[in-house]
């Protein structure tokens, strides 16, 4: 492997910090959040369990695996860019985007270290672990936090963010937080 493979994939990492979220983008924010600023929160997620945190299936979570599949779990949006649920495009078509790019990103690496990224990335995207079914409950508690933190700051009313994750957490960890959450947003947005 020669270091121009390394640049190269460095150069697609660095796509994810201008990249906005487009749902943010959407509902007027200002100075919305970008995909890596997003990533980088969920990681920190990760690294804030002990590590006798349990999955949902009663054994102990592997924080390290929590923390890579955070980091990656976007990455092929920094090719294709960011969907939302409200885009007219098919959870297939956005997978089979998604894949792809996954698939480009990895023969760019064309190291163990790609095939790590993307087998990452599809157990989160299958969604078979707890640990991706952890990640997952990171990705829509980073969301609501910053609706919530984009309501006390903007005085926006992103009721649609909370409609959207509402009882489809699996860890108690993070129903816990999400009802938290809701109880500290702006009386008049609830």
């Amino acid at each position: 492997m020669n270091n121009h493979n390394f640049l190269e994939f460095y150069k697609i990492c660095g796509l994810l910090k201008t990249t906005k979220r487009t749902g943010w983008v959407n509902n007027g924010i200002h100075l919305p959040e970008s995909i890596s600023d997003h990533m980088y929160r969920m990681s920190m997620f990760a690294m804030s369990l002990g590590d006798n945190t349990l999955g949902t299936d009663g054994k102990p979570i592997d924080r390290m695996k929590c923390m890579k599949m955070a980091l990656v779990h976007d990455l092929g949006e920094s090719l294709v860019g960011d969907f939302t649920p409200h885009d007219k495009i098919t959870k297939e078509e956005k997978f089979n985007l998604e894949q792809n790019a996954m698939l480009k990103i990895k023969s760019t690496l064309n190291n163990d270290a790609g095939e790590e990224i993307y087998k990452l990335w599809l157990e989160y995207e299958e969604a078979t672990t707890c640990e991706a079914l952890l990640v997952k409950d990171f990705d829509k508690f980073e969301m609501i936090l910053q609706a919530l933190e984009y309501e006390k700051s903007q005085g926006k009313d992103l009721q649609s963010f909370f409609d959207s994750t509402r009882n489809r957490f699996k860890h108690p960890i993070f129903q816990d937080l999400a009802i938290k959450v809701e109880q500290e947003r702006p009386k008049n947005n609830k």
